[in-house]
């Protein structure tokens, strides 16, 4: 004996957030495959607070890279190129998310450098030991501005914020690195 499907056509399934057992991603108001999420104004100016610091990180990171002397220069001259290559990746990054949530970051030169949170770097040679001062408080003030505007991304964006988390991250570790050099060992 065959048997044949019911030709009646059922309701596909659906699911609300309260269902206990609801699996998977459900849309948003605000999301739309087709448009994706837009960023407020809010989110952009946060983003871009980052995302100048990260670029002015990386030149000043290089600079200190160049001018760099005395003891123990090699490893630091060194130490300074994966900083550099750290910043430009992070800042990389914040921009293309800022290009995903259809703003368009402002990385020019002019814009870096009226923006930024960052000291101005010392011109011409600088000592190891004062180099590692420097760069730890460069450090230091992105991670400074990453935390300041962590809350209110996290509010419209778990993305963004996650994004911010690695910057944090970074350049914490980094900072630890580089402020070793000139520590002591307490007792």
């Amino acid at each position: 004996m065959v048997t044949t499907k019911s030709r009646t056509a059922r309701k596909p399934a659906t699911r609300s957030r309260s269902s206990a057992h609801a699996t998977g991603a459900l849309p948003t108001r605000l999301e739309h495959a087709e448009r994706g999420f837009v960023a407020s104004s809010r989110l952009t100016d946060d983003l871009q607070r980052v995302l100048v610091d990260l670029i002015e990180l990386s030149v000043q990171m290089k600079q200190a890279h160049w001018a760099v002397v005395g003891r123990n220069f090699r490893d630091l001259h060194l130490q300074l190129d994966e900083i550099t290559e750290t910043a430009r990746t992070l800042s990389d990054e914040v921009a293309e998310r800022l290009r995903a949530l259809h703003a368009v970051p402002d990385g020019r030169s002019a814009t870096v450098a009226a923006a930024t949170a960052l000291p101005p770097y010392p011109d011409g040679e600088v000592d190891t030991a004062e180099t590692v001062d420097l760069v730890t408080v460069r450090l230091e003030t992105v991670v400074r501005t990453a935390r300041e505007v962590h809350d209110e991304v996290d509010e419209e964006d778990p993305t963004s914020a996650d994004l911010l988390h690695q910057v944090i991250a970074a350049l914490e570790q980094l900072a630890w690195m580089v402020s070793a050099e000139n520590r002591t060992p307490s007792t």
